[in-house]
């Protein structure tokens, strides 16, 4: 793909890394954040100070809270704005020009009003257009640092794929395509739930068995609300499952895995929440899981536990006593 003129919405870490990577390919980038005094404050100091603190912006790099602006004679308008502000943020790009522009979420989350995937949020907000997702095991310092990571660009459009595939590919930076959008999707969205359990496991000193037996069951689980919502089950044994579940139920930079040792800590949810101003997508998707597992009749009890602990004071030592004596049953009941 040709060097493109870039508008991202959403001044996060995520976002601001992808626009690092794709200035580094000669595009031109414009990123748009809601708040004019922050975007004011990052253009100054160059760097964005909350999200992705010590990082340099390249020269070029444009920041702008005007949305005109921002979308003005843009190619491909990456949304990274944190899945429950999505709808709000669209209802804002419906009453700008898209004519033309492909669209590429990078948020992972289900929304918790109407349990839509992004790009179904997408579809009902701003009608049929050319919409790609990108997701993946892709922690966004070690992206921006260079580190070799793998990512996939889903979407229903083969060709769109491809194409984007080309344009966000690095020596550094791994990309494959999908056409499972509904796999890809869920499974950047369920991993962060998982990942809040892990997080837990941790504060409370277990040890790599527990940590083993969270990630397997976690990855059936992920997969069987997949298959019972359209996905291929293939899909959660991937990128955008398995590899993004591996790295944010480890890595020490994970948002969702830090929320879960303060709730192994003993901390309760409104609590944490108040007093960080980074977005935990699994406290969400959590609640929306939950509900989706209901409507589907899925059977999910890591993602059941992980609920009642968040939005019922469940005790996480309880919560484990009560997965660990479930009825037993044999592996291949297990895995399907």
């Amino acid at each position: 793909m040709d060097k493109k003129n870039i508008c991202i919405i959403g001044d996060g870490g995520w976002g601001t890394t992808l626009g690092i990577l794709l200035s580094g390919k000669g595009c031109s980038v414009t990123l748009w954040g809601a708040f004019p005094d922050y975007i004011e404050m990052v253009r100054s100091a160059r760097q964005n100070i909350k999200f992705l603190p010590g990082v340099k912006l390249p020269d070029g790099f444009k920041l702008t809270s005007d949305l005109e602006d921002a979308l003005r004679n843009k190619d491909i308008v990456i949304l990274a704005v944190p899945s429950q502000y999505m709808r709000a943020v669209l209802m804002m790009l419906k009453m700008e020009n898209l004519d033309g522009k492909v669209l590429v979420s990078v948020a992972k989350g289900i929304e918790n009003t109407t349990l839509k995937r992004m790009s179904e949020v997408i579809d009902e907000i701003l009608g049929p257009r050319q919409v790609a997702v990108l997701s993946g095991p892709t922690i966004a310092l070690e992206v921006v640092n260079g580190v070799p990571t793998t990512a996939v660009i889903a979407s229903k459009d083969r060709g769109l794929a491809s194409e984007l595939q080309g344009l966000f590919m690095t020596e550094r930076f791994r990309i494959y395509t999908n056409d499972d959008v509904i796999g890809v999707e869920l499974g950047g969205s369920l991993k962060n739930i998982i990942a809040i359990a892990s997080g837990t496991l941790d504060a409370l000193g277990f040890g790599t068995n527990s940590k083993a037996a969270l990630l397997t069951r976690g990855i059936v689980e992920m997969a069987r609300l997949g298959t019972a919502m359209g996905a291929t089950r293939d899909t959660f044994y991937g990128l955008s499952g398995l590899g993004d579940l591996t790295t944010t139920c480890t890595s020490q930079y994970s948002r969702n895995r830090w929320f879960g040792e303060e709730i192994g800590r003993g901390r309760k949810m409104k609590d944490i929440v108040k007093e960080t101003e980074m977005v935990v997508e699994g406290v969400a998707t959590a609640r929306s899981a939950y509900d989706l597992s209901k409507k589907y009749k899925v059977d999910m009890p890591i993602t059941t536990e992980i609920y009642r602990v968040l939005y019922e004071n469940k005790d996480p030592k309880q919560a484990i006593r009560d997965l660990m004596t479930r009825p037993s049953k044999t592996e291949i009941e297990y895995l399907s």
